[in-house]
This record gives structure tokens, C-alpha cells and sequence, in this order.
């Protein structure tokens, strides 16, 4: 199992009802939820793991999971509320009032961690959910457990929900240290003040360096390979990256490369192919509306 370890909320979308009044519509979301949504969907062995209320938006999000072929069963229930972003558009632009004090992913707790066993191959985690105490803690927790599995990592920064910058700090670096392979954008490592060649002597395997529509560079010791992106006709971006996260770790598991000592040691040659595998599902949800990544028989 790939374990997908992170946010899942809900997204309320602006509409308009059949009354002509404003309103909102309710759509399973969260950007660790999308990678587990489309590992599932490519047929890779997928699981999720992060705070699942047993409200109704919490059943939507586990019914969701469910009918993409995600292992919900590490998740965490309670009776606590679902995290929920309102969106609202402002001269075209997209602005999130979220609601999450209290939460069933927010108040997540080490002591709700789910054991890993051997069917568990590798660990993904990402998004703002590294940000929100304490689950953030948590699932650095779940980070320092993982053993001799492969951990992937996505920091997806988005500054303005950092209020402790300090604290965001130390963890994402003590995580960064134990990452096999890092996503990560210019402007995340503008931000951290790293670079490829710095995550590499931490121990990072891989570093995956995203470049818009020019594609991913793939940067080990070896050197760097770019992946060209696919060309298609934009709808959006949503849930763009998440189903690149997922192609890529489906592709390393069909290549047998889901190790850590085959990851270190594969060439930039045998890993392009998982690489590419991600740039063509990503392709697929940019060329649609909303986080909706293919199934395997779409590719």
C-alpha cells in the first residue's frame, strides 16, 4: 500500500440554485485526499490516512475514497466536524474562508496513528496539513516512524496560512531529512532557501523540480533528466500536481522501484518512466474542470 497521509476536506463551491438565490455546492477535496484519489484510480495499491469526522461531509469524503479504490480503513473517525473551505470569486479571483478550529483532521493525535505493516510500501505526505497543530505534529510523527519505507514528500507552501513560521520550519526540514524524494517548486525553495543539490546531501533520493508547462526536472546524484509536460488545452490547474504525485509513485511501484535501496541506487533513465506516467495523468485533470484525475484506462 501507498499510505496517503494528509488533508481531506471539503471544498464549497459558489453556485446558483434553481431559484436563481447564491449558493454553495459540497466537493471532497485537499490535496494529500486528491493524490490518494488518483493512486487509487491508476491502480496502484492505495491507502489514506488523516482525521475523517462521521458527519456527512466526513461520509462524503470516505465514499469518495471509497469509489476511487482508496483504503480509507487507516483513517481516523470521530465526531468531530469536517474541515470546510468556502470559496468566493473576487474580480475572477478565488478567496477561501476556511473553517477548521476543531476539526476531525485538525485535532488529529498521535496517539490515532495507524500501524504499518509490511503490505505498506511508502508514505506520502504534503499540503497544508503540515501546517495546522496539532496534526501537523502528528504526522511528522508518522514521518520519524517510517521505518525503511519510501517517504515522499510535497511541501506545497502556501505562506499565508503559515501563522507559526518558526515551528513550520523546523518540522517541514526535520521531514525534508527524511524525505526518499521531494516535489518541489522554485518558489517552495525560494521560500525554505534550499536547493536540489542542498536536499540531496540530506539524503533526499530524487528531487522532482516542477517548471509550469516546460514539465519536471528530475535531479539525483547522477544529474538531471527533464520530463516534458504533455500539451493539451488547459481548463484549469486544480488538483494539477496531486496527480502528478500519484503517477509517479503508481510508476515506481509497476517498475518495482518502490524501495529505498532501489530508489538510491536507480538511474535517472529508470525512474523517467514514472515520471512520465505523472505528466500524462496530470495532463488528463488539467484538460477537465475541477480535481478529477483519470483512471488507468484513460492514459
Amino acid at each position: 500500500m501507498i499510505l496517503c497521509c494528509g488533508e481531506a476536506l471539503i471544498d464549497m463551491l459558489p453556485r446558483e440554485t434553481t431559484a436563481g438565490e447564491a449558493g454553495f455546492a459540497p466537493y471532497a477535496g485537499g490535496a494529500v485526499f486528491n493524490t490518494a484519489i488518483a493512486l487509487g484510480r491508476l491502480g496502484a495499491p492505495a491507502g489514506y490516512f488523516g482525521g475523517l469526522s462521521n458527519d456527512l461531509f466526513g461520509q462524503l469524503l470516505a465514499s469518495t475514497l471509497t469509489a476511487s479504490n482508496v483504503d480509507h480503513t487507516p483513517a481516523a473517525r470521530s465526531d468531530r466536524p469536517t474541515t470546510l473551505a468556502f470559496v468566493t470569486l473576487v474580480d475572477g479571483h478565488a478567496k477561501y474562508a476556511f473553517y477548521d478550529e476543531n476539526t476531525a483532521g485538525r485535532m488529529l493525535s498521535s496517539d490515532q496513528l495507524p500501524a504499518l505493516d509490511d503490505t505498506c510500501k511508502a508514505l506520502f505526505f504534503g499540503g497544508i496539513s503540515l501546517v495546522g497543530e496539532p496534526a501537523a505534529d502528528t504526522y511528522a510523527d508518522l514521518c520519524e516512524r517510517a521505518g525503511d519505507r519510501v517517504v515522499m514528500i510535497d511541501p506545497n507552501i502556501r505562506p499565508g496560512f503559515i501563522t507559526d513560521e518558526p515551528r513550520y520550519r523546523a518540522r517541514l526540514s526535520a521531514m525534508l531529512n527524511r524525505a526518499d524524494v521531494v516535489k518541489i517548486s522554485d518558489e517552495d525553495m525560494e521560500w525554505l532557501g534550499t536547493a536540489p543539490e542542498t536536499l540531496l546531501k540530506q539524503g533526499v533520493a530524487l528531487v522532482l523540480v516542477t517548471r509550469g508547462a516546460e514539465g519536471v526536472d528530475m535531479v539525483s546524484r547522477e544529474g538531471t533528466k527533464r520530463i516534458a509536460a504533455q500539451k493539451v488545452s488547459v481548463v484549469d490547474t486544480v488538483g494539477a500536481g496531486d496527480t502528478f504525485n500519484a503517477g509517479f509513485l503508481a510508476g515506481l511501484d509497476r517498475a518495482g522501484l518502490l524501495t529505498r535501496e532501489k530508489l538510491a541506487s536507480a538511474w535517472l533513465d529508470d525512474l523517467a518512466p514514472a515520471a512520465d506516467l505523472g505528466a500524462r495523468a496530470a495532463a488528463i485533470t488539467v484538460s477537465r474542470a475541477g480535481a478529477n484525475p483519470p483512471w488507468d484506462n484513460e492514459l
